[in-house]
């Protein structure tokens, strides 16, 4: 009996796990994370494309995009300041996601924020931000283009 529990309990772990991270196809995670709302952010990347996705899993995705690398550019933190900060830009059309992440190195508790803001224009229209627990970010050193 407590084999099939562990079983059932590994299944639904195993699911949960493949809800929250929808990186497929031979594509890495960049950024992941659950929002407020319970909602997914996620930036995957091949060698050739760079995917955004935001939505409450395991449902659809609210919004898709999917461009190619040279399309995306980066925000890299210079080194310098208290708030080291790194960001992906993902344009469509003319709104902009960037997925964001940024801590601040001097204070006791190294404060996270972490999320997305939406960009219409140049313009930001709306910040969504991550709940603060299970952010996963590959964000320094990706190789695009830098940020204008």
């Amino acid at each position: 009996m407590k084999r099939i529990v562990f079983i059932y309990l590994a299944a639904a772990l195993l699911s949960a796990q493949s809800a929250y991270a929808k990186c497929t196809n031979g594509s890495k995670t960049v950024f992941s994370c659950m929002t407020t709302k319970a909602k997914t952010i996620e930036v995957c990347e091949t060698k050739s494309t760079i995917a955004y996705s935001f939505g409450k899993p395991p449902a659809k995705p609210e919004i898709e995009v999917k461009i190619l690398r040279q399309q995306a550019s980066t925000f890299q933190w210079a080194g310098i300041g208290r708030y080291m900060s790194y960001a992906v830009d993902i344009p469509n059309g003319n709104t902009t996601y960037s997925v964001f992440w940024g801590v601040d190195r001097i204070t006791p508790e190294h404060a996270i924020e972490a999320g997305v803001n939406v960009l219409i224009n140049n313009n930001v229209k709306a910040t969504v931000q991550c709940s603060g627990k299970n952010i996963e970010q590959h964000l320094e050193g990706i190789n695009l283009k830098p940020t204008e």
